[in-house]
């Protein structure tokens, strides 16, 4: 009796095992055939990763622009903590901080060409790159 039991019991897993792999694979075709399947898909990709990037990037507040001491400390404060960040091999964050002294720089040109002479080329190119990004943030604020 028990070898009929446990045949029985097999047999039952057996069936219940293919009804939820049929069932899986019902499943996932429908899913992909929804012609909105792509676009949800790029959705929530483009949401992880901006809720990513917005977690990782501390939020810099910016000072007051129109106290001249608030605005020099501030700016001082950012080009020492990307020469600091620069000089531990952190690139990304030293040029975080460059581009925030660019924008509340008075002279931004002069600026450029003096981080052109002292960054390494690799920040600079990045610093470049990023500046646009930079300028839209301060805006925003």
């Amino acid at each position: 009796m028990t070898m009929v039991s446990k045949t029985a019991l097999g047999i039952a897993a057996g069936i219940c095992g293919t009804l939820f792999v049929g069932y899986c694979v019902y499943f996932d075709r429908q899913r992909r055939s929804d012609p909105n399947f792509k676009k949800k898909l790029r959705e929530r990709k483009f949401i992880r990763r901006a809720n990513k990037a917005k977690s990782s990037k501390p939020d810099v507040k910016l000072p007051d622009l129109r106290n001249h001491e608030a605005i020099q400390t501030f700016f001082l404060q950012q080009i020492q903590m990307g020469e600091e960040l620069l000089g531990q091999g952190d690139i990304q964050g030293g040029v975080e901080h460059f581009g925030n002294a660019v924008v509340v720089c008075g002279q931004p040109n002069q600026l450029l060409q003096v981080l052109q002479q002292t960054l390494p080329t690799e920040a600079f190119q990045l610093l470049l790159q990023r500046l646009p990004e930079f300028s839209r943030v301060s805006y925003l604020r």
